[in-house]
């Protein structure tokens, strides 16, 4: 899977831009703020019809302009594809695969496989479970549309639960049937989880090894907060839970048990690394669990995904920058940096450089 073209129009501080990065390692240097990460941004947004730093579609607009947009064109394995999205200013995005307008921003899952990984990413180590969701999520979107489509409504029959929750007086009815989706949609989500960090675990445990020179052994697990035992009775014993939980949820104003309240469970060397990790060693379990993605994509779609590192090498010695290229070789990647003397170490490096300078873009 490769990226042939991208066109951006009225992108953020892009007036226009037309880029055919090649099929390796590109590397987009410049100065901080001069549109590098825009670039990735623009890809990420292609690949799961969202930004990854904003909500706001209208934040993604070239100030003071009412229409904007990107395209990209893609090389699969089952053949070439393109991706379009109009942004405007004040309604609704529009976005078109293979040039026919989609009805929901869901069609896009799984056409772009990318795995992006930031200095921001730290996060998923070292803050709450909903960082390590979040991850869960966006990944699972990706490899499985239909596991975007139960989130979705989940969230949605969660929403409505937790307004009724709110209410005086209590409709119980109304909540009895909200508790009906949530366990239906909840016990999908949770099977889709498990299976996937079954995978993940073994993958992630053997790159870490890798990237850590064998010293360090990280195992992922699956924490979620409806006891599962029994596979067959899940939805039954989430329904349980809800209901069980019903009269404090009420006092609290939330629901209080659901794939809502997942978390992954992440040891090191026998220590939780969420909390007894270095910054080095939260650093290394981050790039692990993100890079597991490539061989996740790779079984699952037969191709290796598209890797977006957005000012990650500055963030590691050269002994990691050295392991984690070697991971990522043989997928197309675009790379960001302030200096290529980030590269400096690494030897017989083949990579495309394009040089990042107020909105413009030059091969170097």
């Amino acid at each position: 899977m490769r990226i042939k073209g991208l066109i951006l129009q009225h992108y953020r501080n892009y007036d226009a831009l037309e880029l055919a990065p090649d099929p390796g390692l590109n590397v987009f240097e410049g100065q901080n703020a001069a549109g590098k990460t825009n670039i990735l941004e623009a890809v990420f947004l292609c690949a799961l019809g969202r930004s990854h730093r904003t909500p706001r579609d209208s934040e993604l607009l070239k100030e003071h302009e009412p229409f904007g947009s990107v395209r990209l064109f893609l090389e699969t394995r089952g053949g070439s594809r393109s991706i379009r999205i109009e942004l405007y200013d004040g309604e609704r995005k529009k976005v078109y695969l293979d040039d026919t307008l989609t009805a929901r921003t869901g069609e896009l899952m799984g056409c772009l496989n990318v795995v992006m990984f930031s200095p921001e990413d730290l996060q998923l180590v070292k803050d709450g479970p909903a960082e390590r969701r979040r991850f869960l999520d966006m990944e699972l979107s990706q490899l499985k549309p239909a596991y975007y489509y139960n989130l979705q409504q989940y969230n949605s029959a969660l929403k409505n639960r937790n307004l009724l929750l709110k209410e005086s007086p209590v409709r119980y009815d109304m909540i009895e049937l909200w508790d009906e989706q949530l366990s239906k949609l909840g016990s999908r989500i949770i099977r889709d989880r498990a299976l996937f960090i079954d995978e993940l675990s073994g993958i992630a445990h053997s790159l870490h090894a890798e990237m850590s020179g064998g010293k360090e052994q990280l195992t992922v697990t699956y924490e979620p907060s409806v006891p599962y035992a029994d596979e067959d009775r899940l939805m039954e014993t989430l329904q349980e839970q809800l209901t069980d939980r019903l009269e404090r949820d009420i006092f609290r104003g939330y629901t209080s048990v659901g794939p809502h309240r997942d978390d992954l469970g992440l040891i090191l060397n026998g220590r939780d690394v969420r909390i007894y990790g270095s910054q080095g060693q939260q650093r290394t379990t981050a790039l692990s669990l993100k890079l597991s993605e490539i061989e996740l994509v790779r079984k699952s779609r037969g191709e290796r995904p598209v890797l977006l590192l957005d000012d990650v090498f500055s963030e590691l010695d050269g002994d990691r920058q050295a392991r984690l290229l070697e991971v990522v070789s043989g997928c197309q990647a675009l790379v960001t940096c302030t200096h290529l003397e980030e590269f400096a170490e690494i030897e017989s490096l083949a990579m495309q450089v394009w040089h990042v300078e107020n909105g413009k873009v030059s091969e170097v």
